[in-house]
């Protein structure tokens, strides 16, 4: 067992069972007694019973019937105590990385590494009680350098990382008297990251150089004075040579090349404990963590170059320009450690949106993908200025009130964030409101559409470029 990936499942010798040979025979022999089962307390207990009666009594059949209870215990605690078995124990999750809601499959292997066949094993996983019962399997017999494998599914509908192990193993009698216990120390590690939900690919009205497919071509720009095509330099490719200027300029003149540049967009989630209500599968920080993890895996899947910044001025993955996926940097890695940490971000205990403003005040333009709780008119103002480095913008804005209690807010609630939201779409942003149980991919449609009539009215919030 181990932190083995699920196609290379790490194994682990265990020592032998019931003790090692360099424990103390003292408290070997303590421990094997504390491993006594009810049962076996019990004709224990019956026995001494038996003994002290028949010696009150005078009765010496009744004697014997109680040395027998008494001992029995004794002699199975002494066998048990006496057998040496040695094992190694493996465990495979198949993914190690699985959405909320899903299943994955646990496989435990147990090789009898000693010279001689084992008795009745008994295996126990140690699993958190979300992911379900702890699982329990018994092996009846496994001969030297045999193998038994087992399996069992566990399942979470709250995202996190969960552990699992270490794998005990159990070892009993054949009259159930005694049993004794030994633990693997290593375990490993499954990961419930949030839901994801396909988005529509849709496009705003407008081309711009960072959107679109994700990917647009940027000139190599050697200077400020560097025109097309510019002035041979030492290292040049001669095949770029542009011959007809160089016979116009009467120097060899060379072709600037051109290279692929990755959009990038921004995915901003707010985590403020104070801008959400509620907890559990359903809540409306749930949505929003969720619907992070959908804008991230679908702008990746377009090509963009992506990052994850929280209100706490984190940025995920943090490498590359500005905190960006490099471009040597594979998209499935960099979905892989974001959806890592979407899985266990939690609240944070600031107030406000000021270090993620930070950020994106010292960064370059690109798309910037926004999910709000509750804004106040401070934190209203404060992301409607993260709206000026964007070369677009959207707000998804969560009345967690109205999350909270299964349906609309009050009236003045519902004023409230409506102003909030008048106030992030004279800043420049598309802004939507999400209602309780509102799927992502319907405001996605609709902020795209809101866009289009944007721009077709000229609106102030309207801008030149697309989005995908």
């Amino acid at each position: 067992m181990g932190h083995g990936g699920p196609d290379a499942p790490a194994t682990q010798a265990a020592p032998a069972v019931p003790a090692a040979p360099d424990i103390d025979d003292a408290g070997g022999l303590r421990a094997a007694l504390s491993g006594l089962t009810t049962r076996g307390r019990s004709f224990f207990a019956a026995g001494i019973a038996a003994a002290v009666c028949a010696y009150v009594l005078g009765q010496s059949d009744l004697l014997r019937v109680g040395l027998l209870l008494a001992v029995l215990p004794l002699i199975c605690v002494g066998v048990l105590y006496r057998t040496r078995y040695r094992v190694a124990a493996g465990r495979q999750l198949s993914p190690s990385r699985v959405p909320a809601g899903s299943e994955a499959r646990v496989r435990l292997r147990m090789d009898n590494v000693s010279r001689g066949p084992t008795g009745l094993l008994m295996l126990q996983d140690h699993v958190p009680y979300v992911l379900g019962p702890r699982p329990r399997f018994v092996l009846d017999r496994v001969e030297s350098g045999g193998r038994r494998e087992v399996s069992y599914r566990v399942r979470s509908d709250l995202r996190g990382r969960y552990p699992l192990g270490p794998l005990q193993l159990r070892l009993s009698d054949p009259f159930g008297m005694c049993e004794l216990t030994r633990s693997f120390s290593a375990y490993d590690t499954l990961t419930v990251i949030p839901r994801t939900e396909p988005l529509p690919a849709v496009r705003l009205a407008g081309e711009a150089a960072g959107y679109g497919e994700g990917r647009n071509r940027s000139q190599a720009l050697a200077g400020e004075d560097d025109v097309i095509p510019r002035g041979y330099r030492h290292g040049d490719d001669l095949r770029r040579v542009h011959w007809r200027s160089t016979a116009r300029y009467g120097e060899l003149m060379v072709r600037r090349e051109e290279t692929p540049q990755r959009a990038r967009c921004t995915v901003l989630l707010d985590t403020r404990r104070v801008g959400f209500q509620g907890a559990g599968p359903d809540s409306a920080f749930e949505w929003a963590v969720s619907g992070a993890a959908s804008a991230l895996v679908h702008m990746l899947e377009r090509g963009f170059a992506v990052r994850l910044l929280t209100d706490t001025g984190s940025s995920v993955p943090g490498e590359g320009a500005d905190g960006f996926a490099g471009a040597t940097q594979g998209s499935a890695d960099s979905a892989g450690l974001m959806m890592d940490t979407l899985a266990i971000v939690d609240h944070s205990d600031g107030a406000g949106l000021s270090r993620a403003y930070d950020v994106l005040r010292g960064s370059t333009e690109g798309l910037l993908l926004a999910f709000f709780g509750d804004l106040d008119e401070e934190q209203a103002a404060i992301a409607a200025r993260m709206r000026q480095r964007s070369g677009a913008a959207v707000a998804f804005v969560l009345d967690s009130s109205g999350w909270a209690q299964g349906a609309p807010g009050h009236a003045g609630d519902a004023e409230r964030v409506e102003k909030r939201l008048r106030q992030l779409r004279e800043a420049g942003w598309t802004a939507l409101l999400v209602p309780a149980g509102t799927a992502l991919a319907d405001l996605w449609h609709q902020a795209a559409r809101n866009r289009v009539e944007s721009t077709v009215t000229g609106g102030s919030n309207g801008f030149s470029g697309g989005w995908s």
